[in-house]
């Protein structure tokens, strides 16, 4: 059979146009913008809550306790492990932070124990 020079058929494949491509990806970034949003929050209020805890916990532990700040760290309940701890010796002070979201400091004070420093906003 001698070659056939006829072209082949032409495929076309369906596309979206560039405007409702660029809505798709407008929308998807909303609704990734009101998750986030939304979602914030919480975490943020998870992250003070265990600061002030962590802080407080750590401190007592310290400076009222004796021991070092390294196994005051054996006592986080559950879901603290984001939150690390810092001293200060001279001040008496323990600070625990969630990197990027909160940080708390408590204080030693002779005949009060641990006390949360004023939150700043």
């Amino acid at each position: 059979m001698p070659p056939s020079n006829s072209k082949p058929a032409r495929t076309t494949h369906s596309r979206q146009p560039a405007r409702t491509r660029s809505k798709v990806v407008l929308g998807g970034g909303a609704l990734v913008a009101v998750i986030a949003f939304w979602g914030w929050q919480p975490l943020t209020s998870q992250a003070e809550a265990g600061t002030a805890f962590g802080a407080r916990m750590a401190c007592s532990c310290r400076f009222i306790g004796g021991r070092e700040l390294g196994d005051c760290e054996k006592d986080f309940v559950d879901g603290m492990a984001m939150v690390s701890l810092s001293e200060d010796t001279t001040a008496k002070s323990v600070t625990a932070s969630v990197p990027l979201v909160s940080s708390t400091t408590a204080t030693y004070r002779e005949g009060w124990g641990c006390v949360l420093e004023p939150y700043e906003d």
